[in-house]
């Protein structure tokens, strides 16, 4: 008798310790975030619209006063944020280039603007090019150096980031802040960047700047993900929406935490459709394709990525999503020589550890193993620290025979399921 009670208080202790385990995982509150999906207008677009028409007036009945183009691409880059709307982008482009041909592409600030627009193309190279002259042209140039930060990280040049940051070191700066911190993700020193950025939160709740602590709770929030500090990372979601109910980007991250973290797909799908209602950004798409394989909806999934494919197939996105698109048709058998050309063209771009991540997939991919190897160990192994390329590397060597070095980044990739996604976690046991 005294045996079938243990065993009782056994299974009742089992269940009770089930039962906090998910309420310890329930993070989200639909509460929270519902009056965020159901956005029938967007203020700050229509603000932004109608600052458009202002200027594009403006323009119209003084052509010779280039400045105005200035404001046309300011009004077109926010578009762009609120909407993905690509066409916004190139607008913008060519709205700058207009001011910097009258002004002999001899204006630092115009110089700058344009580099800025060339960044969020992917155009690192033109960026780095434009920058250049106007680090020569000397005006404003701690302006400058910000950005010369901002490129060369992109480029996977840290000797020359290390430099820029020593001629901005202030940190009582936002700006120098926020590159240190990028920085220190960039060589896997989390815990600082978490620390500097949240210094550049101090700095814009004290400048009461909506613009700077929309980006700043959303950067944060990504990086407490990144520390498996979910919590810390949904309630700063939350923040940049109470700033802006429309901010695509936060309802995602929270869309990630209810997938990733809860295991709630079919939720998760629900603010994901009501964030592709107002934002036309590609990579939702392969979001919720991806959420539709772990629930088995091989049919939404399908949808889903010739909706993506649809969209990037315009050639104004460039290669704004190469990676994306190496990863998907590397996956595809009747594809992957497609998608070793576009890896190679991106390491020519940027060559940064990343890159050559996604060169060695490609070479594994097309089962040429060897050269996987050859790649991951000179360009990629101890030189990042995201958890997509050291899935990769994992493959790869285990593909090798070097299952000592798989099992080492094994262990570290059991920590980064949160990041990597439902999906992947038994890819990763099976290493």
């Amino acid at each position: 008798m005294k045996y079938i009670q243990l065993i009782l208080v056994i299974v009742v202790f089992s269940f009770a310790t089930s039962c906090n385990k998910n309420e310890t995982k329930q993070i989200t509150n639909t509460k929270d975030y519902q009056a965020y999906l159901q956005v029938d207008e967007n203020s700050s677009l229509e603000t932004v619209n109608e600052e458009l028409s202002f200027w594009n007036n403006k323009l119209e009945k003084t052509p010779n006063q280039y400045p105005y183009y200035l404001k046309l691409a300011s009004a077109n880059s926010q578009i762009f944020q609120l909407t993905g709307d690509i066409n916004q982008l190139k607008e913008a482009e060519k709205n700058l280039f207009s001011a910097n041909k009258k002004t002999n592409f001899n204006n630092a600030g115009y110089l700058r603007s344009l580099a800025k627009n060339y960044i969020s193309q992917h155009r690192f190279k033109e960026a780095l090019e434009l920058l250049t002259k106007a680090e020569y042209n000397g005006e404003s140039l701690q302006q400058t150096r910000y950005m010369l930060v901002d490129v060369y990280l992109e480029l996977g040049n840290l000797e020359k980031v290390e430099k820029y940051l020593s001629k901005i070191k202030n940190f009582k700066d936002f700006d120098y802040l926020i590159r240190v911190s990028k920085y220190n993700d960039d060589i896997g020193n989390l815990d600082k960047a978490i620390e500097y950025l949240e210094s550049a939160l101090k700095i814009a709740k004290a400048s009461n700047n909506q613009s700077l602590l929309q980006w700043n709770y959303t950067n944060l929030a990504d990086y407490y993900g990144h520390a498996g500090r979910i919590q810390d990372s949904y309630t700063a979601y939350l923040k940049a929406l109470a700033i802006n109910k429309n901010n695509s980007y936060a309802k995602k991250g929270i869309a990630w935490i209810v997938y990733s973290h809860e295991r709630n797909p079919e939720e998760a799908l629900r603010i994901l459709d009501a964030v592709t209602k107002e934002n036309a950004t590609p990579d939702y798409h392969l979001l919720k394709a991806e959420i539709a394989s772990f629930m088995g909806d091989f049919s939404k999934k399908e949808t889903e990525t010739k909706l993506y494919l649809a969209k990037v197939v315009d050639t104004k996105y460039g290669a704004m999503y190469a990676k994306y698109n190496v990863l998907l048709f590397a996956d595809d058998k009747t594809s992957t020589t497609k998608a070793l050309e576009i890896a190679k063209q991106e390491v020519a771009q940027r060559p940064t550890a990343q890159s050559y991540d996604l060169l060695a997939w490609c070479y594994f991919k097309n089962g040429n193993s060897k050269k996987a190897i050859q790649v991951s160990e000179k360009y990629v192994i101890g030189k990042t620290f995201e958890p997509e390329a050291l899935l990769h590397c994992a493959y790869i060597l285990k593909a090798n025979n070097k299952l000592l070095e798989a099992k080492k980044l094994k262990e570290e990739l059991l920590k980064s399921i949160y990041e990597l996604g439902p999906l992947t976690e038994n890819d990763v046991q099976n290493i």
